[in-house]
């Protein structure tokens, strides 16, 4: 997605992630953040989930990009390298799981839909901290938020990354400007190959043909920019998009409703 990084502050490195501790299963941390990112790349034994009850977030995950509204949230596997890009007003809210509660979580990367039960119990366990002991309720609480996390399915709203220089610098250009309309001879043109040979990495490297990924980078593109305050015809037609219904169809069918219904319906 378009962030410009020099714009963004860093924030100071947070040290949860490291901390090895069975009891003490769930570690939560609030964080209010405006226009910044992570201090830069990292990756730590404990999982981690993130949860923006208000604002959008931008995670890079093992080169595959995730944007996360707020009614979604990403999980985090243990040693997953990842960086985190804030370019908004955001209210994170961090679940650090220890390795020895993962058992039955999911073992990849993944965006989700947020239950309003489990948001509840993300907010709650706020209030908690790291005061709670397997005697007390504070205990109980982060064992109902790991039974929910049993209960996770992912959300389309990711995009794969290619490894492939000649893919790649394709995709570099089209984050940079997701509107672009050019063709897949364009693009390997420009990438001094071959549309067929194009058209195959992208498939090999992504799972996904060209004009599939594209989609899905204005999807996300989409999700980012409305969820920012743009407003939706502009974004449709920034993004490329011939006329408003095209897109609103495209919203839909990936995301099962139209762009204001899917925001207005975000707890």
């Amino acid at each position: 997605m378009t962030i410009n990084v020099a714009k963004l502050s860093k924030l100071p490195q947070v040290n949860l992630g490291y901390v090895i501790d069975p009891t003490l299963p769930v570690i939560p941390l609030s964080m209010d953040i405006s226009n910044a990112a992570a201090h830069s790349p990292h990756k730590h034994p404990r999982a981690q989930l993130l949860y923006a009850s208000d604002g959008v977030m931008r995670v890079i995950a093992e080169k595959d990009v995730f944007v996360v509204p707020s009614s979604q949230a990403v999980w985090l596997p243990p040693e997953t390298e990842h960086m985190v890009y804030f370019p908004g007003d955001v209210s994170l809210r961090n679940l650090f799981v220890d390795p020895s509660a993962i058992n039955g979580l999911a073992k990849t990367t993944i965006v989700f839909r947020v239950s309003p039960l489990l948001r509840e119990l993300i907010l709650k366990a706020m209030n908690v901290g790291v005061d709670y002991s397997p005697e007390e309720s504070g205990w109980r609480l982060m064992q109902v938020i790991l039974d929910e996390l049993i209960l996770i399915e992912p959300t389309p709203l990711y995009l794969p990354m290619a490894k492939d220089e000649r893919a790649k610098c394709v995709m570099e250009a089209l984050i940079r400007n997701p509107g672009d309309k050019r063709h897949l001879q364009d693009w390997a043109e420009a990438a001094f190959t071959s549309p067929r040979t194009l058209e195959r990495l992208f498939t090999k490297e992504t799972g996904m043909s060209f004009g599939s990924w594209r989609q899905k980078l204005r999807l996300l593109e989409a999700v980012d920019r409305i969820g920012n305050g743009q407003p939706v015809t502009k974004v449709a037609y920034d993004l490329g998009y011939e006329s408003l219904s095209a897109f609103i169809e495209m919203f839909h069918k990936a995301l099962g409703a139209p762009p204001t219904k899917y925001f207005r319906e975000c707890p």
